[in-house]
């Protein structure tokens, strides 16, 4: 008996290399990089990042869309998103990227790198005090999966770790603070505020000056840090940069921005408090993620469940 015909897969991931990802997913399916007709029946899922609004009109017979990020703030942007299941990105490799930038960049901050950099340039040989990892506590906003990670990570280095989350469900090792009833009180309990959070209604902006001066600058550091390789949505770079100016920030680490690339008139490019990645804290890899992504589209083919769906309502 024929094996039934495979539905095929629209691919329109902007940004990324698309025929890296059309070989990996070709792997198992039929791929297609543009619509060839108004109405498609033959396309049954769709892998997506960052395309125009309109895309997924008239695909009467698709099934899923599936992210081609961490992300899914640029799928809800669309007004004619179908009534579909989304399903996020989630792979060990991501996770441990992001960890592996969570992890390096707390302990830049923790270990005085900008100090050190700056002493480097002026040929100085200083020694400065150097706290213990348990008097400096991270709290970490946004406990989903990376979330998660990084707090193992950085409890197994001795750090004390503060986490806020929407629902503030508890997670072992962590003071968990949940809502916004508990989020002057986890910032209050921080010194290195790293923010993971998805992107919503709610959380655009939220990092802002009035929130970076809630953290706690007295403090083994010497004053609070800001960590942001969430979203770019969710800071505010004029008021991180007067944050900085008038001592509410010690140092921040940024990847995400408002606008990516980062304008060269940026005056975060040159200030000497300032770390800037390119939106490279965990970047998407097809060779790890078109297998997860093709073995749903099985499973769904199948009747079975898909796995970490999208909460349409919560956003994210």
């Amino acid at each position: 008996m024929q094996a039934p015909v495979k539905g095929r897969v629209l691919l329109s991931v902007a940004g990324f290399d698309p025929q890296h990802w059309r070989k990996r997913l070709s792997a198992g399916r039929e791929v297609v990089l543009d619509r060839e007709r108004p109405v498609d029946t033959s396309i049954h899922y769709a892998v997506v990042w960052n395309r125009h609004p309109g895309l997924l009109v008239g695909l009467p017979n698709l099934k899923a869309v599936f992210s081609g990020g961490a992300g899914v703030d640029h799928l809800f942007a669309d007004p004619d998103l179908p009534d579909v299941p989304i399903v996020r990105v989630v792979a060990d490799n991501l996770t441990q990227y992001m960890t592996e930038y969570v992890v390096w960049r707390v302990l830049d901050h923790h270990r005085q790198g900008f100090l050190y950099r700056a002493q480097q340039r002026r040929k100085a040989w200083i020694e400065p005090p150097q706290p213990a990892a348990n008097r400096v506590s991270v709290g970490i906003m946004g406990m989903g999966e990376l979330g998660r990670a990084a707090a193992r990570a950085l409890l197994t280095l001795g750090f004390r770790v503060n986490g806020w989350s929407r629902s503030g469900a508890p997670v072992e090792g962590v003071d968990v603070y949940g809502g916004s009833a508990g989020l002057d009180a986890f910032l209050g309990a921080t010194d290195i505020l790293v923010v993971l959070l998805p992107l919503t209604p709610a959380t655009t902006g939220i990092v802002d000056h009035v929130l970076l001066s809630k953290l706690r600058r007295d403090n083994a550091l010497g004053g609070a840090v800001l960590i942001n390789a969430g979203r770019g949505l969710l800071q505010n770079s004029a008021d991180i940069l007067r944050a900085l100016d008038d001592g509410v920030l010690k140092e921040a680490s940024l990847d995400v921005f408002e606008s990516e690339p980062l304008p060269e008139t940026s005056r975060l490019w040159t200030h000497e408090r300032v770390f800037v990645t390119p939106h490279a804290a965990a970047a998407s890899d097809p060779d790890h993620l078109a297998t997860f992504m093709l073995e749903q589209m099985d499973a769904c083919d199948r009747s079975e469940p898909l796995r970490n769906l999208v909460d349409r309502k919560a956003g994210y």
